[in-house]
């Protein structure tokens, strides 16, 4: 274990709870100043002196996701979801982060013209489908309930017949290997865009532990190919077009990345979709080299929360049945109030 006080660090006083549900500018320079002075004070080292090294990776803890009135709000069953969550998380990494190594944080990176957008489908009388309620199924494209946009075809520099002709078999490939039906969503995480920064207050915690451990932040970019979504930062959603050419690909070096680390710890954003399939795909990973592998991961379980729209779709039991799936294959579901450090104690 490194050679750490088993007691926690207490949270720095430049953090305050009340400001983790708003954006604002994190003053960099004064920062890192206290990043070193904190250093200093509790006798914190260079993550390279780490003997055991320990992974945090933050899934797509963004303002698209996690700032109220932005595009994509997860507010839970509560209401204040990722917000309740981001203040559990920062105090989390403050609390912890003289043992965590290294934090990996996924950015979902989007722009106009992507699949799951609305421009890239238009129905009979050129209307574009309405956001959040609109699922586009196999039947859906068969009966011309909607089509690809020309225009968008022309833009993105693909033939439209290969375009009608991938959109179809996505869909399909969607559904026959059970994954969610393609949902068009709101435009979000706009590349270029406030909504695709990191929350300000997980930024703030995440660079001052880069500053006081001297260890370089790590961001993942995902979902940036306009003929495939990426719920997973492991992998998109579908691989292949209909003629075999590829679309994308596994994220082989991080995958290989995280299975390399005596521990690696999950949060973020949705517990019912990114964060799922993320922890999916790696748990795929898992079992087909060694099962025992998946006792290293722990889920932050109060650091993330379901997609919930009111009187719309619930996503909760989904996201519960699938961390518990992921508890009886050997990881560990666990509270952000817990010790890094306790948790090899048990």
């Amino acid at each position: 274990m490194n050679d750490m006080t088993k007691t926690q660090l207490p949270i720095p006083p430049h953090f305050n709870p009340e400001e983790v549900g708003y954006v604002w500018r994190v003053p960099y320079q004064q920062r890192a100043e206290q990043a070193r002075e904190w250093a200093n004070k509790y006798n914190i080292k260079p993550s390279s002196e780490d003997i055991t090294r320990i992974c945090l990776l933050l899934i797509d803890v963004q303002n698209t996701f996690c700032i109220p009135e932005f595009e994509l709000f997860v507010g839970g069953k509560s209401g204040t979801g990722a917000v309740d969550d981001n203040v559990r998380l920062c105090e989390f990494v403050y609390g912890n982060f003289g043992v965590i190594t290294k934090i990996i944080p996924t950015m979902d990176t989007h722009t106009a013209m992507q699949i799951f957008h609305p421009i890239f489908w238009v129905n009979a009388a050129g209307e574009h489908p309405t956001p959040s309620a609109t699922n586009i199924t196999p039947a859906d494209i068969e009966k011309g309930v909607w089509k690809v946009n020309p225009g968008v075809a022309y833009s993105l520099g693909y033939n439209y017949e290969f375009l009608e002709k991938h959109a179809y078999h996505y869909v399909k490939q969607l559904s026959q290997d059970g994954k969610y039906p393609l949902t068009v969503w709101p435009y979000h995480s706009m590349l270029g865009g406030i909504g695709h920064a990191l929350v300000s207050a997980v930024e703030e915690a995440v660079f001052f532990h880069s500053i006081a451990r001297q260890t370089q932040t790590q961001f993942e970019i995902k979902g940036n190919h306009p003929l495939t979504e990426n719920y997973s930062v492991l992998r998109p959603e579908v691989l292949e077009s209909f003629d075999q050419r590829h679309i994308g690909q596994k994220n082989t070096h991080l995958i290989q990345q995280l299975l390399d680390f005596d521990c690696v710890i999950i949060a973020g954003q949705a517990k019912s979709h990114c964060v799922a399939w993320t922890v999916d795909d790696l748990l795929t990973e898992i079992q087909q080299i060694d099962s025992n592998l998946a006792k290293k991961v722990y889920l932050l379980e109060d650091c993330t929360s379901p997609v919930v729209v009111p009187g719309v779709v619930d996503y909760s039991e989904a996201a519960d049945a699938a961390f518990e799936r992921f508890a009886t294959s050997g990881m560990h579901l666990v509270q952000s109030t817990q010790s890094i450090l306790s948790w090899f104690e048990e």
